[in-house]
């Protein structure tokens, strides 16, 4: 509902209380509300002379019979009314939207838990958390690939990031030629993106906003969204639903970056996995704990191990159908689709064995002007932070090759951020259903930094035939017996020298180290080929001359079908400590390429 004022005078006061601008025209004041926002608009003609938003915080006061004065970021308004009936009007819209402000609650509010709100943005506060997702390098790269590609769309226009961070993304929107980006973040990590924007000299360009987007009020509309909202199964935490919400500040025609998201969810078997977890709940089948039965609990504790995602990664092999795809339109869904979201699942096996249970991945595309770009979770993809996720059914359902598996998957949004997901499945012709539903909020964190297991039965040949009748007869091939292959330094004789002309293509950057003497060498092992790379155990040697832990840089032999780009990391590290642009081959937001020895 629209107001309109006609015969207003406005003058315009610095922050040091000198006349700015005074129209001595009578002008239009508009003021349109709604119920959870109201936007004050001054007009001449065609042309804005004023604009902001009134929210509980906005100062603003009374001057005489007729007038009112309004203090927006650092300049004051004073705005004179024609007559005072006008006036009257107008501060009873201004004194009861503001009062509406302070005692109602946010979106925000009525859908989270208070406990679980407050660990959230104390969690999200750390500089150790937020230096955790910038050092995904996939991730980071990928936002920042993503809007140098479509450099029309963010140059000259204001932008605004939901759940700024360090205000990352907002730096890369300046890059890109924004002329304005607001970076609203909740958090106490708002206070250090502050002083971030200031060392770097961008305060006339990014402003940082603490608080709620459903709280805090724009001084205007915006042409981009930006955000990382994705959680894990892309679902978790429920930011979507705030990035969703922003969008009652994006102009028409706005964009949103990411623009779409798509949830994968493919049946899997891991053995190990199922009796690993099934296992855990062994303590509890102790009759003599202390000389206390503990065997009570044990369905108990089963139940409770079962209802944990287990977030690590895996071999797409595993997986033993097509995965199925349910794909959200950020550019026009809203926060009420993701309350309860429905997948139907519908397979045909492509493999034989027992299905364990359904593997999550999901992918985010940038849909710009110029180009569109993909950030991947998948398994076949560089690892990133997310992992991915895989949700254990309580009784494993066998199925063959061909046969027709279908269910369904419903997840309900709860208080605490999260989702409780319910899994179904069965096989086509039968009355075999098996279930389960699971806490998103409470997952195992699995991953150990280990390259995922090869699925048993894939060699259709001997192993070792293989590698004495093709690979090792390939590599020797022209060598003489006295060489040995070491990892970055081709084929070496024992007396120092390094055979020309056999330098591994892979490690040519190695070039310049030092020849190899017996005895000090500690490790040695043939270069693999044909599709295989070099393992080594010891010590692998930089372009700079320093040592480092082989463990840490170099990939183990890479079977065909899986991800070749995951890189072995020590559990103890953070997910981004050792992905470097310099340990990834293909460029984030290309299509990436498994570059394998020949």
């Amino acid at each position: 509902m629209a107001m309109l004022f006609d015969g207003v005078l406005l003058s315009m006061f610095n922050k040091n209380c000198e006349i700015e601008s005074a129209f001595e025209t009578p002008l239009r004041l508009e003021v349109d509300q709604s119920q959870e926002r109201c936007y004050v608009k001054v007009t001449n003609g065609d042309t804005v002379a004023a604009s902001f938003s009134v929210h509980e915080n906005l100062e603003c006061s009374r001057v005489g019979e007729v007038g009112y004065l309004f203090t927006v970021h650092d300049k004051s308004l004073m705005v004179k009314f024609a007559t005072e009936s006008d006036f009257t009007k107008f501060h009873k819209v201004i004194f009861s939207f503001k009062n509406r402000s302070k005692t109602s609650p946010s979106i925000f509010t009525e859908r989270t838990d208070e406990s679980s709100a407050s660990q959230y943005f104390q969690f999200y506060g750390y500089l150790s958390q937020q230096q955790n997702m910038m050092q995904d390098y996939i991730r980071t790269s990928t936002y920042q690939a993503a809007m140098h590609a479509n450099l029309s769309d963010f140059n000259n226009k204001v932008v605004l990031d939901v759940g700024a961070g360090s205000a990352i993304l907002s730096f890369f929107a300046v890059q890109a030629g924004a002329r304005k980006v607001y970076a609203v973040e909740a958090s106490s990590i708002a206070q250090h993106a502050e002083q971030l924007v200031h060392a770097n000299k961008l305060s006339g360009k990014i402003r940082c906003i603490a608080g709620k987007i459903e709280e805090i009020e724009l001084p205007e509309k915006v042409d981009v969204i930006i955000s990382e909202p994705m959680g894990y199964m892309l679902f978790n935490e429920r930011m979507l639903e705030t990035y969703l919400h922003a969008k009652k500040w994006l102009k028409p025609g706005g964009r949103m970056f990411p623009s779409l998201g798509d949830l994968h969810i493919a049946p899997f078997t891991d053995e190990a996995l199922y009796m690993e977890q099934f296992n855990k709940a062994n303590f509890w089948y102790q009759q003599s704990f202390h000389g206390v039965d503990l065997s009570s609990l044990r369905v108990n504790a089963i139940k409770e191990y079962f209802r944990q995602p287990i977030v690590d990664t895996f071999d797409i092999r595993t997986c033993l159908a097509r995965s199925v795809k349910h794909s959200v339109d950020f550019q026009t869904a809203s926060e009420t689709d993701l309350h309860e979201i429905d997948v139907p699942l519908d397979y045909v096996a492509t493999g034989t064995g027992h299905v364990h249970g359904l593997a999550f991945w999901f992918d985010v595309a940038f849909v710009g002007s110029e180009q569109t770009v993909w950030l991947s979770t998948s398994p076949t993809e560089p690892l990133t932070h997310w992992y991915q996720v895989r949700c254990l059914l309580e009784e494993p359902l066998f199925v063959k090759t061909g046969e027709r598996l279908i269910g369904s998957l419903r997840l309900t949004a709860n208080e605490r951020q999260s989702y409780d997901v319910e899994i179904m499945l069965s096989r086509e012709g039968t009355n075999i259903k098996c279930s389960n539903t699971l806490d998103l909020k409470n997952p195992f964190f699995r991953y150990t930094g280990t390259q995922p297991l090869v699925p048993p039965g894939q060699n259709t040949e001997s192993p070792s035939e293989t590698y004495w009748n093709v690979g090792f007869n390939h590599i020797n091939d022209g060598v003489p017996n006295e060489a040995i292959q070491v990892l970055g330094a081709g084929e070496v004789v024992m007396n120092g020298e390094m055979l020309a002309g056999r330098m591994s293509t892979n490690y040519s950057h190695l070039s310049n180290i030092h020849t190899i003497h017996p005895g000090s060498i500690p490790a040695v092992g043939t270069v693999a080929s044909r599709g295989q790379l070099a393992v080594a155990q010891g010590l692998s040697t930089h372009a700079s001359g320093e040592n480092s832990s082989a463990g840490l840089f170099s990939q183990g032999s890479v079977p065909a079908g899986s991800n070749g780009n995951h890189f072995p990391l020590s559990s103890t590290f953070m997910i981004g400590d050792y992905v470097t642009p310099g340990n990834i081959l293909p460029l984030p937001g290309q299509q990436q390429t498994i570059y394998r020895q020949q």
